[in-house]
């Protein structure tokens, strides 16, 4: 009984336009690819993102999400009665954004790609970071609510979505083979250069702020392809890599607790902590109750146990209904998996606050 309530909350936040909270009115978020809504893709000539499948559930087209349909950011939108977040880089210099402006871009990290060439000689394979986001969430505001007054009567009115953001800080390393142990080492700077941006848009006026955490990367399809092991005891009882998730909980620990810093720094300000972390093993350890069919494998990409063997792309194969999976592409998640995430942060209990739970 309990799976079926479940699945259809789901189905119901899949098919619901608009929700009943109006205390916000426009979202402003950063992030990188978990909820690029368009950034990515305006800015480069040809991706396989700019083609099908990516965008056959809900849109049946590309956006430049890097899903099947909807990314987290739209979900939250949706349910606090807002149009969905326009991404802030093809329209940074003439659009109002009245409700809002979404400045996340695929592939960008938290610290700059300059901190990891001086510091670990190291070159990260995108330009967008953070600070590059915070740049234009500010040249932005100065145009569209200039002067201090607009600007904080602006944003005391907006939620301000900061994350999920650091994660590839984590896969650009891990995927090139690295030693496992220097990212732990920049784990402490990672957090607190989030924990940095977090205060930046309280200074200028934010008065809601989100503060999502990392998912268990141990049980992404492609970080199960990648670092597969014949030792049993490197699995947990789902299938994942224990060392990968317990990373995860790593710089998640970090980050609640920068959390609770700028709680008591700030008092006056809701800053929420998203666990995106639990809202995600939600369906790793039970599947069935949201109809997915295994959380492990991907639904766009090639053969082989994870499905990680070949990228999506207009030819690659997609193994049947994307509501049946957790992953899309074996990096990035399906709407299905989502709005289970998203629901969790809406309305409990993967938020300190949920959002939908929010008093103005």
């Amino acid at each position: 009984m309990r799976g079926a309530i479940l699945l259809v909350s789901i189905v119901l936040l899949l098919n619901s336009p608009v929700g009943l909270c109006g205390c916000f009115k426009r979202i402003f978020s950063f992030g990188d690819s978990i909820i690029d809504t368009g950034n990515f893709i305006s800015t480069v000539a040809s991706t396989p993102i700019k083609e099908l499948p990516y965008g056959m559930t809900y849109f049946n087209r590309p956006t430049g999400r890097v899903s099947d349909g909807r990314v987290i950011i739209d979900f939250y939108a949706q349910a606090l009665g807002l149009p969905l977040v326009p991404p802030s880089i093809p329209e940074e210099g003439t659009s109002p954004f009245p409700t809002g402006a979404n400045f996340a871009v695929l592939a960008a990290t938290g610290l700059s790609p300059v901190y990891y060439r001086t510091n670990y000689n190291f070159t990260m394979p995108s330009p967008s970071h953070l600070d590059l986001q915070l740049q234009s969430f500010k040249k932005v505001l100065a145009r569209i609510a200039p002067g201090d007054d607009a600007t904080k009567s602006d944003l005391g009115e907006s939620l301000v979505v900061v994350g999920e953001i650091g994660g590839n800080d984590y896969n650009f390393w891990f995927f090139a083979r690295n030693s496992r142990d220097t990212p732990s080492q920049y784990m402490p700077e990672v957090v607190g250069h989030i924990g940095a941006a977090v205060q930046e848009v309280i200074n200028l006026g934010a008065k809601t702020v989100l503060v999502p955490g990392n998912f268990p990367i141990g049980c992404v399809p492609q970080y199960l392809a990648m670092f597969q092991s014949t030792t049993s005891s490197d699995y947990d009882q789902y299938g994942c890599l224990v060392w990968f998730n317990d990373f995860s909980k790593k710089h998640n620990q970090l980050l609640q607790q920068e959390v609770a810093r700028l709680r008591s720094q700030n008092p006056g300000v809701q800053i929420i902590f998203a666990d995106y972390f639990g809202a995600a093993m939600q369906f790793v350890q039970n599947p069935k109750n949201y109809g997915i069919d295994d959380p492990l494998v991907a639904c766009c990409g090639g053969d082989g146990r994870y499905h990680t063997e070949k990228g999506c792309d207009k030819d690659a194969k997609v193994w049947g209904n994307p509501g049946a999976f957790a992953s899309w592409d074996g990096v990035h998640m399906t709407e299905k998996a989502y709005s289970i995430i998203a629901d969790g942060v809406l309305n409990g209990p993967f938020a300190d606050t949920p959002l939908l739970k929010i008093t103005c």
